[in-house]
């Protein structure tokens, strides 16, 4: 089945859509998709993939697809592996769980984090202890970093804001705009559920949080509001 799918991957190929998505996708030399191949697949064309082929792929060709340096093989492993989360059991929970955090290294890229550690890791951790979320936000790999803040969007859910909160502290000083972009945003999310727990976030830090975070942060609010606090006079 693995090869039946690596075909319709190259039936799918779209070459100007490819160089598009190279430069969108920063896979130039030094920046952080460097060395990144894109097949030019669009995410609704990998979707319908994963639907017909979600079932029918264990581990073994998951791990495949996410060592692949193909850029639409490795988001349709870990979209396929967020069905198989989804529709897993207990110990199989846990074994996709325990495979995705092994696999941090190839989850490199925005869109790979944003679409799976929300409903692997996130969901995984709802009732569990959530101590991996700090090893990953204190690590020093861009990814993994992402995948520690953007895991508590499955918190912020459930109106639990505590780890959103601990995790933005400790990549308050980050220095890379992914980071502070996705921190920003999972406050914000934080701000439509409970406003004054991201108000009580912001006029403890919204001095010294980078500019960018505190844009995101804040975007969702009053003018006159995101004017102060870009101002500083909040």
């Amino acid at each position: 089945m693995l090869e039946s799918l690596k075909k319709e991957f190259l039936n799918l190929k779209n070459q100007e859509k490819a160089r598009i998505l190279q430069g969108f996708f920063k896979t130039g030399k030094g920046e952080y998709g460097e060395g990144d191949i894109f097949l030019g697949i669009v995410v609704p064309k990998q979707r319908a993939l994963v639907k017909k082929y979600w079932n029918l792929l264990d581990l073994g060709d998951i791990q495949e697809l996410l060592n692949s340096s193909i850029h639409e093989h490795r988001l349709t492993a870990l979209l396929m592996l967020v069905k198989q989360y989804e529709k897993a059991s207990g110990k199989k929970k846990s074994a996709i769980f325990n495979f995705y955090l092994l696999n941090t290294r190839n989850i490199n890229n925005w869109d790979l984090v944003d679409l799976s550690a929300p409903n692997i890791v996130g969901s995984h951790l709802l009732d569990k202890d959530r101590k991996i979320l700090y090893n990953l936000a204190n690590s020093s790999h861009l990814w993994e970093k992402r995948i520690s803040i953007l895991a508590t969007s499955a918190f912020i859910r459930n109106k639990d804001f505590e780890d959103t909160i601990k995790i933005s502290e400790i990549l308050l000083k980050d220095k890379h705009d992914l980071i502070h972009k996705a921190v920003g945003w999972m406050l914000r999310e934080i701000g439509k559920r409970n406003l004054q727990v991201l108000e009580t976030f912001l006029k403890k830090h919204h001095k010294t949080m980078p500019r960018t975070m505190l844009r995101y942060a804040i975007e969702k609010l009053p003018e006159k509001t995101r004017k102060a606090y870009l101002d500083g006079t909040a």
